[in-house]
């Protein structure tokens, strides 16, 4: 498998017995290998129902979800998920958080050592390979959470707003570190965000979401090389586009 994903007639509708909610609707998206797509949107608007459903978290209601001659009917080794909240195990030393999808895959614990060690000296952490996670800031926690996701190596990483808990200067230094990343590795990388300014600092194309239910409005190329200027004229113009859809969307009724 490669890590394209393609999306077609995708829909994701909620039912009980007295109502029904549509999420997404009639969503069509070609996303190609290598790739960092940023997704943003109104809040509510159905950001995260559409990365669990790539992750194959959630069921789609109709259309199809896939790469190459894989249906994403249900979660797999190719895509690897770091969730807002690190999703890290506190029994569980620093190493072990990260070595957790190889030890499952059955790997032997010297391979599973030498990867780890890889990653952990990638992330900055191997100072810390046996602290406890309660030890650790909100930034090292993350960094955990993304070593753990990349270290089985799969196609595709999905993340779910990865630095939207962290404080304002902890969050621009993991950008910062993502940017070191990509230039380390080829895989597929789906971001949900609220914030603008990260979308533009990091992804090669933004998807722009209308209001519930998810459709696209916009797909905006970020034609720069990483890292970025945030101060220059074009980063502060394209930022401001953006952010005036997502106002104009908002304001709709």
């Amino acid at each position: 498998m490669s890590g394209e994903i393609s999306i077609k007639g995708l829909s994701k509708v909620y039912r009980t017995d007295d109502s029904e909610t549509v999420a997404i609707k009639d969503f069509n998206l070609e996303i190609k290998e290598g790739e960092l797509i940023a997704i943003v949107g109104p809040s509510g608007c159905g950001k995260t129902t559409l990365l669990r459903c790539i992750a194959g978290l959630e069921e789609v209601t109709a259309g199809v979800i896939s790469s190459g001659s894989k249906v994403f009917s249900e979660p797999g080794p190719d895509r690897g998920m770091v969730f807002q909240d690190f999703a890290l195990f506190p029994w569980r030393t620093v190493r072990k958080n990260i070595e957790f999808g190889l030890e499952i895959a059955g790997m032997p614990k010297e391979q599973r050592k030498e990867k780890s060690d890889k990653y952990l000296a990638l992330m900055g952490l191997t100072a810390f390979a046996d602290a406890q996670v309660h030890e650790l800031s909100g930034g090292m926690k993350q960094r955990v959470s993304i070593a753990r996701a990349l270290i089985t190596h799969p196609d595709i990483i999905l993340m779910d707003e990865p630095f939207g808990a962290l404080d304002a200067q902890t969050r621009n230094i993991m950008q910062m570190e993502l940017v070191k990343l990509l230039d380390k590795t080829d895989q597929t990388i789906v971001f949900i965000t609220h914030s603008v300014d990260e979308a533009v600092f990091l992804a090669d194309r933004i998807v722009v979401l209308t209001k519930r239910p998810a459709e696209i409005k916009e797909i905006v190329e970020v034609p720069w090389p990483r890292p970025r200027d945030r101060a220059s004229p074009e980063f502060t113009a394209l930022r401001k586009r953006i952010l005036t859809e997502l106002e104009n969307e908002n304001t709709l009724v």
